[in-house]
């Protein structure tokens, strides 16, 4: 009864719409598309929010990203259909699978590497080993976040390989897909945004270096770490959350029925693990270490150690291009990892191949998520957000300046939630903090280190990131599913992350801010607690 009344609200919008850009067709010039009346405005920030809303309520991520890109797309072409038309297939669509080309083939080959591993036994074998030596829940989620944190060079690979590997243990242990998903999500882009080595950094570093602050854009970088409180406190978050077993919100009932009646919830197109008895545990271990490797060295090589950079590790990671790098990597890892298992006689040539078309199905939702995703962000990108956030920052810095830090981590949430990127969040933000502190300050560092963190936070609860994308793909869950069952969680740590950059703007000391914060975090985890139940079933 529900479903069919919210599929008629959303059909009735998508008739106002229609009939909107034909009573306004009138207005639309002539010839080549005008620019759009809305550019720099508050309803530049529309179309994701229009997405986002109708994604948590329908829990069907495709037609309400579609939606988000329509009304886009009407903004942007002052509500002209033929121009419509035209950008959301020319600038929107077609702009995002080209430039997007080179983490889709990397998510093909992470698929068919996958799909190699399950065929071999490999994943099953794994998981024979981990029922062995990891025996608790608690056991499983810390060993998946201990693993997150190790592979800190980039997020997307952090998501796909994480959830490669921990998978069968967390099937096996009774935990979610959605915990999972979170788990995978909360030791992606926070570890990495703390990582003086990984793409991030070299992203950062990259936006601050043309600035006029009197530091090096990596130094910037390393002494905002400290005061980074969303991505370290979210470390905190998980660790107590995971030993104090417990949950809240729409996360507990899927962990309730993972441990009650053992559905962890997983898309119905995963590939099954094959028990082939010839699996062995370094069927799998072996490939990801490869791939880890290979996709090291593919960053470097991409950014010039070889090269310009020659001998240089900061700079070639400062200079590398992900997008680049990771197929690089994984077309090595695939290739090995094929020569290896027929080698050793687990596969055939043809069973080998066989896979390829496997891995690539596995990897078709993910990818329309995020051609959806991108070409939304385009649409926001072509009315102007920046313009209109940087006019909300200039106005903010009037007012009380020991509070900014704080102020600018929650325009940083809403830029990151509304636009689902934090790199593009922080390349629109850190020019306008360094404008309005003195390079002397420390509150410039502070500045930095709350739009960074709201980069990030903005990025972890939004539908539309492509690290939420990844995640979900990492842990085979249902997108729209993970998205709400983290919301609370991320929401937690960004409240006390917020109350901590509010003590920082006065403190202005890391350790004791960070001390407070920790504090805070395990206090409100105990509050927590107490309302909603000591702990699962």
């Amino acid at each position: 009864m529900r479903t069919a009344r919210t599929r008629r609200v959303l059909t009735a919008a998508m008739a106002v719409i229609a009939c909107m850009s034909l009573t306004l067709v009138a207005f639309a010039a002539g010839g080549e598309a005008p620019a759009s009346n809305l550019y720099g405005t508050f309803w530049a920030l529309v179309p994701p929010v229009v997405a986002i809303v109708l994604a948590l309520i329908t829990k069907e991520a495709y037609s309400s990203l579609f939606i988000g890109i329509l009304v886009g797309a009407l903004f942007q072409s002052n509500f002209a259909p033929v121009d419509t038309l035209d950008t959301i297939i020319n600038n929107g669509m077609i702009d995002a699978i080209a430039g997007s080309a080179g983490i889709f083939l990397f998510l093909v080959l992470l698929g068919i590497i996958v799909a190699l591993i399950n065929a071999s036994g490999g994943s099953a074998a794994f998981g024979r080993w981990a029922e062995k030596n990891i025996k608790s829940r608690v056991g499983a989620m810390l060993a998946t976040f201990v693993l997150g944190v190790l592979i800190f060079v980039d997020d997307y690979f952090n998501c796909l390989t994480v959830g490669s590997v921990m998978l069968p243990i967390t099937d096996r242990n009774k935990v979610s897909r959605a915990k999972l998903a979170y788990l995978i999500d909360a030791t992606a882009a926070p570890i990495c945004m703390i990582a003086p080595i990984s793409s991030w950094a070299a992203a950062v570093s990259g936006v601050a270096a043309d600035l006029n602050t009197g530091i090096s854009g990596i130094e910037l970088f390393i002494r905002a770490i400290p005061y980074n409180f969303y991505s370290l406190l979210t470390f905190v978050f998980v660790i107590g959350m995971a030993v104090m077993n417990m949950d809240y919100g729409p996360m507990k009932l899927h962990e309730m029925n993972a441990q009650l009646k053992g559905e962890v919830g997983g898309l119905a197109t995963e590939n099954k693990s094959e028990e082939n008895p010839k699996g062995r545990v370094a069927d799998l271990v072996l490939p990801v270490i490869v791939l880890i490797i290979f996709c090291i060295l593919g960053m470097i090589y991409v950014g010039g150690f070889w090269g310009d950079s020659a001998g240089d590790f900061i700079a070639a990671f400062s200079n590398t291009d992900a997008y680049v790098a990771l197929p690089w990597g994984g077309l090595v890892a695939l290739v090995i990892a094929v020569a290896y298992l027929v080698a050793r006689r687990v596969l055939t040539f043809k069973q080998a191949m066989e896979c390829v078309p496997k891995g690539f199905i596995a990897m078709v939702p993910p990818i329309t998520i995020l051609t959806l995703a991108v070409s939304l962000k385009t649409m926001t990108n072509m009315l102007g957000a920046d313009v209109f956030v940087y006019n909300v920052m200039q106005s903010a810095s009037q007012g009380l300046f020991n509070l900014l830090p704080a102020v600018i981590f929650i325009v940083a949430c809403l830029l990151a939630f509304a636009s689902g990127t934090s790199w593009g969040t922080f390349g629109i933000l850190i020019p306008i903090v360094v404008a309005i502190f003195d390079p002397s300050s420390p509150l410039l560092i502070i500045g930095i280190s709350a739009c960074l963190a709201g980069a990030v936070c903005g990025d972890h609860c939004s539908p539309i990131s492509d690290t939420t994308i990844m995640a979900s793909a990492g842990a085979q869950c249902d997108h729209v599913t993970h998205v709400s069952t983290q919301l609370p969680y991320a929401v937690t740590v960004a409240c006390v992350s917020f109350v901590s950059f509010i003590i920082a703007g006065f403190v202005q000391n890391a350790v004791i801010c960070l001390v407070i914060g920790a504090i805070l975090m395990i206090a409100t985890l105990f509050v927590i607690r107490s309302v909603t139940g000591k702990q699962n079933p």
